[in-house]
């Protein structure tokens, strides 16, 4: 009686084991997830054509952490979870001049894909940028929670005066460990958004690979995203948020090399599309205080 575990057939399976991959197979090609080392096939299976980075329109809670602010006081008035924020008559404004702007042809190209964040200003944001015209009104806008804000725990909804006020043990922690590193109970450090980010870049690659994609998120998913895709550090990363706050509605792009074939910036925090329709630039930091760190 034969036996599949025979010395001649156990033989012949490790040759062929052992043996190179045809070629044509693609098995020659295959990298890890993060793997930036271009390959024979990288050019034409890595990246997106032209990825946009855009910070959500002006929100009511942009407006309420400016009145608390100004009123000196420790919590920032709002009535609703800060997922629930909706934008502001001119986040609405601001939204649909971005769509004007791509649908005129300023960019040269329409987005083929949108990733919004969650929360209600995010994908107000994407819907009103659609239906001004900035892309195709079959344009699938869809939904990732890996792109929502940077959570805060205990600190939500606090001021800087406030945190020092009800939690000093937090603000002092913040300033032994950094804001990229601090992590407020129950909340996030910049470190935790990276983690998610990373996974959210390996669905792009996977599912949008040769595509154009906006994403419209918050201030700190945009600069954790530059951290990636750049390979920065964390005081380069830094450096920039400590430059000056994203704008509403402005525009961060980034295009494929095939010569490196990696995502290279193009332009950082654009307000061309505000300025020439003449509406108003805005660049608070989100209602929660720790928008920013």
């Amino acid at each position: 009686m034969g036996n599949a575990w025979h010395g001649g057939s156990l033989a012949s399976m490790i040759t062929r084991f052992l043996s190179p991959a045809p070629q044509g197979t693609g098995q020659d090609n295959m990298t890890t997830p993060h793997d930036t080392t271009p390959g024979p096939n990288a050019s034409a299976a890595r990246w997106p054509q032209a990825l946009w980075l855009v910070r959500h329109g002006e929100s009511a809670g942009n407006l309420a952490r400016t009145l608390a602010l100004q009123a000196g006081h420790h919590r920032i008035d709002l009535a609703q979870r800060d997922v629930d924020v909706p934008l502001s008559p001119l986040g609405e404004e601001q939204a649909r001049t971005l769509g004007h702007w791509f649908g005129s042809g300023e960019e040269g190209e329409y987005p083929d894909t949108i990733l919004a964040s969650p929360y209600k200003r995010a994908v107000d944001t994407a819907r009103l940028f659609r239906d001004a015209g900035g892309c195709s009104p079959e344009t699938g806008i869809c939904i990732d929670e890996r792109l929502r804000e940077k959570e805060f725990g205990i600190l939500d909804g606090l001021t800087a005066e406030g945190i020092r006020a009800c939690h000093p043990e937090q603000a002092r922690f913040r300033e032994v460990l950094g804001k990229f590193y601090h992590r407020p109970p129950g909340g996030e450090s910049w470190v935790d958004v990276v983690f998610r980010l990373r996974a959210l870049l390996d669905t792009v690659s996977l599912h949008y690979a040769g595509q154009r994609v906006m994403i419209v998120a918050h201030q700190v998913v945009i600069l954790c995203l530059r951290y990636i895709l750049e390979q920065m550090d964390e005081a380069q990363i830094l450096a920039i948020d400590a430059a000056g706050d994203i704008a509403n509605c402005s525009v961060t792009e980034y295009g494929f090399d095939p010569a490196t074939c990696r995502l290279v910036l193009q332009k950082y925090n654009a307000l061309a599309p505000m300025l020439r329709e003449g509406t108003p630039a805005t660049c608070a930091p989100d209602p929660m205080v720790g928008a920013r760190g």
